[in-house]
């Protein structure tokens, strides 16, 4: 009887035809195509020949159920608008795959923690999950645990102490935020934050606020912008449309300080810097576009990348490893979009960064 139409015949090369072509044991096949593995390279090249010769492909599933890992982690990152995400995204995937590992990207809601998420991780039976720009709840974090999947936040704290990050320096960088304004002879602040249950919206206006307070200057105006376009849009108009409109704004993000700047140009007239400065947090590419030429906190973005992966695959080889919170130092990086101050801003590079007095280094 003849074989079914379209149905090859052809037999798959297995592990075991590339060991005996090369003459190798079949472990030897395995650490070949192993990323990281100690292999002796004349025995390597054998086993590469062989798998060419035989047009053998390693199965990455067969390989997960022998060595109960499936050499991906999950990554949920809700903001993809905000420049900053993408890029991460990029490093992280580049990150991952020099050390073996693929990422597996998990979009939530941006306004709610990532239990949902739960199913979908446990059913690709990840190796561990990074929560990049979501909330971990606790019913998250005890069920990962639970199934053995580390978690790492990423740009993100949690109130659960037994839970690693990686941060920027969100709580300086609002300090010296609102020291750079003040420097700058600024009267009338304002801060726009992101999403209110967001770490880092928090911590940025903590310290931009514990700043002004611990030096005697009035509160600043607030609005919420939601780490959105639109909603930050909105925000800048009930702000500038005041009568007591504010002379400088911090805005929790790029992102929503290009809308800001948008609508004080476009909507209202307003000149910046002269009529109203702008910083902005992350120090994403359009901050260094010249339409916004935006002064911004940078968050070390490759640093902090590499961060996060060494430390999610210590959690993965080494599950009583203990508990990290690494926050990675960055810089405010000063452009068109405020008033410079008289003093405290030196040349680092092509870039003019705020080292104010006390934080100088001689």
């Amino acid at each position: 009887m003849s074989e079914p139409r379209g149905r090859s015949t052809q037999r798959h090369a297995t592990a075991t035809d590339v060991a005996r072509l090369a003459g190798v044991s079949q472990s030897a096949v395995s650490r070949a195509f192993t990323p990281g593995a100690s292999i002796a390279r004349e025995t390597r090249a054998r086993v590469e020949d062989a798998a060419r010769a035989l047009g053998y492909r390693p199965n990455a599933i067969a390989r997960s159920l022998t060595t109960r890992r499936s050499r991906i982690i999950g990554v949920a990152a809700a903001y993809l608008q905000n420049h900053f995400y993408p890029d991460v995204l990029e490093a992280l995937s580049k990150g991952l795959q020099a050390r073996g590992y693929h990422l597996l990207l998990f979009t939530p809601d941006a306004a709610r923690d990532a239990d949902p998420l739960l199913q979908e991780v446990l059913a690709w039976q990840v190796d561990a999950l990074i929560l990049a720009s979501t909330t971990l709840s606790s019913a998250l974090a005890g069920q990962c645990r639970a199934a053995g999947i580390p978690v790492l936040l990423f740009n993100r704290t949690s109130r659960h102490a037994d839970v690693s990050s990686v941060t920027g320096e969100n709580l300086r960088g609002g300090r010296l935020i609102a020291e750079f304004l003040v420097a700058g002879g600024h009267k009338r602040l304002a801060f726009i934050a992101g999403i209110e249950n967001s770490s880092t919206s928090r911590d940025r206006e903590a310290g931009f606020t514990g700043w002004l307070a611990e030096h005697g200057h009035a509160p600043p105006l607030r609005e919420v912008g939601l780490y959105d376009f639109e909603a930050a849009s909105a925000a800048a108009r009930r702000l500038l449309a005041r009568s007591d409109r504010p002379d400088a704004i911090f805005v929790a993000n790029d992102h929503m300080a290009t809308a800001v700047s948008e609508v004080a140009r476009h909507e209202f007239g307003l000149r910046i810097p002269r009529d109203l400065s702008l910083v902005g947090f992350d120090d994403t590419g359009p901050a260094r576009w010249p339409s916004f030429s935006l002064t911004s906190f940078a968050q070390p973005l490759h640093p902090m990348v590499d961060a996060a992966v060494a430390m999610v695959c210590e959690m993965i080889e080494d599950p009583a490893a203990p508990t990290r919170h690494q926050v990675v130092p960055g810089e405010l990086v000063v452009r068109g979009s405020a008033r410079i101050p008289p003093e405290g801003c030196v040349s680092r590079g092509d870039a003019l960064v705020w080292r104010p007095v006390q934080e100088t280094v001689v």
